[in-house]
């Protein structure tokens, strides 16, 4: 080898990299945008789950019909005058 130098690594760019490495308005908002988005995929994942794993929580118990007090199912001539 060249006398103990070593070599320089492929995945650490060569110069001030931490102080070029500003970013941006439209950087920072595009990062907070995808982050957002990421979150928001995140919650439709897990309320997705929660429904496959337990579907009948979700609907509701009561009917169309359960608030019709006098009324029969059918019968709605009389009802919207």
């Amino acid at each position: 080898m060249d006398g103990g130098q070593p070599a320089p690594s492929p995945l650490l760019p060569l110069g001030n990299a931490s102080s070029d490495f500003s970013m941006s308005l439209e950087q920072k908002t595009t990062f907070v945008f995808v982050i957002l988005l990421f979150i928001f995929l995140g919650i439709l994942i897990v309320r997705c789950f929660r429904i496959l794993l337990d579907p009948y929580r979700s609907m509701p118990t009561s009917t169309w019909a359960d608030g019709l007090e006098g009324l029969e199912k059918g019968q709605f001539d009389h009802a919207l005058a």
